[in-house]
């Protein structure tokens, strides 16, 4: 599956007494999907997935698969502890429609966390998780960095196919992906190389009462059986797709960095700030896309200090007042967070003043 682009990792609204506001968690994702953001992230960290009740992740991510543009790519935030709770969540989110299972390390026995536990935990997981699975590691929160050593030899399993990294390490993205390069998959895409996952040829083929049709394009007409490949157009429905090879692939968290991450070879990001102003990441990504590095630079330039203070410094309830700055509802967090001061909203505004969406 192809996991390029910018993917904002949805926040968690609720009403003044705590409770999930499901109205404005379902205007916020319609309009990211507006976006040009390749998909939307489920229960990240940002969407305070930790401090919510089982039922209520449920929740969240019923009404946000039922809020989501068909042609976006969902990602659940699965990551429990445990690998049996992990994959009873993962196959809830699959049970939904979404597409990939983001599931964070786990690190509550850090003792334990050695490179056996991880290899264990991973790969049960990928073995019977219904949905392709990507590895999450946010040191910050978690207090656990997972080896770049290891997720190369975790990338080797046919079901791992991505991290999303927030370290904030570009040298150790540039690591995974050299460490990476050999593994090629095929994945399913657009006729303009955009992502498209079962889910979405599955509904394609529903509508239209229809299977695929293999067409080769460009080529003379032959009595032999066209072969897959880049030029290879299946038309499901009336989706043309074709194949694109892809490796293992690595998006990355810090929104500050995400110029120098792409040139080490990040395939996209998964970034908080997106949460808050989505099309301006989308422009660093759709620059450096178009290989104008000066225009990628100014771009980076633009938002680097704001992602910085909003996200790095303040976390949620910086996501969330840059939400609400930039026409998103953000709302209040949930206790042990807290509300920012008079000061630090001042200082958001401030740094979000030319970056509004």
């Amino acid at each position: 599956m192809l996991l390029q682009g910018i993917f904002p990792p949805i926040t968690t609204p609720f009403y003044p007494d705590g409770n999930v506001y499901f109205k404005k968690l379902e205007s916020n994702v319609e309009r990211y999907s507006r976006t040009p953001c390749a998909g939307i992230v489920v229960l990240g960290s940002t969407g305070e997935a930790i401090l919510l009740s089982d039922q209520e992740r449920r929740d969240v991510l019923k009404s946000a698969r039922e809020a989501a543009a068909p042609n976006k790519v969902l990602i659940a935030g699965t990551g429990i502890e445990s690998a049996i709770e992990t994959l009873r969540f993962t196959e809830y989110a699959a049970e939904l429609g979404y597409d990939v299972a983001m599931v964070r390390t786990p690190h509550y026995y850090k003792k334990q966390m050695q490179p056996g536990n991880m290899l264990a935990f991973y790969r049960t997981v990928a073995d019977q998780s219904p949905l392709p699975v990507m590895i999450y590691n946010f040191p910050q929160a978690t207090g656990y960095d997972i080896p770049a050593e290891l997720v190369i030899e975790l990338a080797e399993h046919p079901n791992l196919i991505g991290i999303k990294e927030s370290s904030g390490d570009v040298e150790k993205v540039r690591t995974m992906v050299e460490g990476t390069r050999q593994i090629l998959r095929s994945a399913t895409v657009t006729e303009t190389f955009e992502a498209i996952t079962p889910r979405m040829l599955a509904a394609a083929s529903r509508l239209h009462g229809e299977g695929g049709e293999l067409v080769q394009v460009g080529a003379a007409s032959s009595s032999l059986p066209p072969k897959p490949s880049s030029t290879a157009v299946t038309v499901v429905g009336k989706m043309k797709t074709r194949q694109k090879e892809v490796g293992f692939q690595v998006l990355v968290g810090a929104a500050q960095k995400l110029h120098p991450s792409l040139d080490a070879g990040a395939a996209g990001a998964i970034l908080a700030f997106a949460c808050a102003a989505p099309t301006a990441c989308y422009e660093i990504y759709a620059a450096w896309k178009e290989n104008d590095a000066e225009l990628a630079r100014l771009k980076q330039e633009r938002i680097a200090n704001a992602a910085q203070l909003v996200v790095g410094d303040l976390g949620v309830p910086g996501v969330k007042y840059g939400m609400d700055f930039n026409g998103y509802f953000g709302g209040s967090v949930r206790l042990p967070l807290l509300p920012l001061t008079g000061q630090a909203k001042s200082d958001i505004e401030r740094l979000l003043a030319d970056v509004r969406n």
